[in-house]
């Protein structure tokens, strides 16, 4: 068996920092990094007050991780899977990220299930690694799966015994929301920050024009570049996390309909928004539909686009990305599709 770990959403921001003197409103970033979240985070933060909001940033980002890792025995997501069904007390953060998470589950009909967790680690994605359970243990294990069974009651959360959360499809999202508000209201106005697979901007670059960012082609290289301003880009791919066993390849995107890898023709599902946590969750669930319901999904409610990369190669976006959209490298001159209402 061969196991294989890629980058979540390989991305190139593609700006050039403007000249001038360091620490300048308009000079080179402050750039902070940091591992956390199983990820590499980089935070580009311009203008006098990026120094000082800094530090803080990262705090944020550590106090989080801590709160909502699925193995560090005193986050408080580790706490309730291990309640034995005994009701926890959540901070606001967790709870918030939560309730937030549980609509989403109830928006796409349960394609994202935050329930999943049993069934990731049964296939061995939660320590790098990879098995193919049988049909047998998965149809167990999806027993324990359902996010309508849990109960949130402000920030109490009641979680039957032998469920597990894990809230990995949308922390990093909502990690981005949150740095957008701290950087706001430390007065900086120009900042991009990515978080693995995340990228999320606050304002445009210190010139007034749009960031760009690099959507990753399956096969590796750049397939296409988005521009954007105070927006957040998340992309789900199979070709992110996968292991190979005989000859099949088995990705990290499972459907919590059928406790397996989805194959659901997509390569890639890219979504940009203004919220991050919106874009983390949908990028996983729209993975999940494939392209059909994917598109009669976002015609019902619309407050999200999307870059739709199939297995055939083909390309969708929907219309509100039309003019900020463009294919690049081996893609360049592939017919593109748009979708519209």
């Amino acid at each position: 068996m061969k196991s294989h770990r890629i980058l979540l959403f390989f991305i190139l921001i593609c700006c050039i920092a403007p000249s001038g003197c360091a620490g300048s409103p308009i000079g080179d970033p402050l750039v902070a990094e940091l591992p956390a979240m199983d990820t590499l985070m980089k935070l580009t933060l311009y203008g006098e007050n990026a120094q000082a909001a800094a530090e803080p940033a990262k705090e944020r980002i550590r106090e989080l991780e801590g709160l909502l890792s699925t193995t560090d025995e005193n986050s408080e997501i580790y706490a309730a899977n291990h309640s034995g069904g005994a009701p926890v007390a959540l901070s606001g953060d967790t709870a918030a990220l939560l309730d937030r998470a549980l609509q989403l589950c109830r928006r796409t009909d349960g394609a994202l299930d935050v329930t999943i967790y049993p069934v990731v680690r049964a296939w061995g994605f939660t320590t790098g690694g990879g098995r193919v359970p049988d049909r047998a243990e998965l149809d167990g294990l999806l027993e324990r799966v359902d996010y309508a069974r849990v109960s949130l009651s402000g920030s109490t959360l009641t979680l039957p015994e032998g469920m597990e959360l894990d809230l990995g499809a949308v922390a990093k999202g909502y990690t981005g929301d949150v740095l957008m508000d701290l950087l706001e209201e430390a007065g900086v106005t120009s900042a991009i920050v990515e978080l693995g697979g995340n990228v999320q901007a606050l304002g445009s670059k210190p010139d007034g024009s749009p960031w760009r960012v690099a959507v990753q082609a399956p096969e590796g290289g750049y397939a296409a570049a988005l521009e954007i301003v105070d927006k957040a880009v998340v992309t789900s791919g199979g070709y992110q996390r996968f292991f190979e066993q005989d000859g099949e390849i088995y990705w990290h995107i499972i459907d919590p309909a059928a406790g397996r890898p989805a194959r659901s023709g997509l390569a890639s599902v890219t979504i940009v928004a203004e919220e991050g946590t919106l874009c983390d969750g949908l990028s996983t669930a729209l993975f999940v539909m494939g392209a059909d319901r994917a598109a009669e999904f976002w015609r019902e409610t619309g407050d999200f686009d999307f870059v739709l990369l199939d297995e055939e190669g083909g390309v969708t976006i929907t219309e509100g990305l039309e003019d900020s959209f463009s294919l690049c490298g081996e893609w360049a001159g592939r017919p593109l599709e748009v979708l519209r209402r």
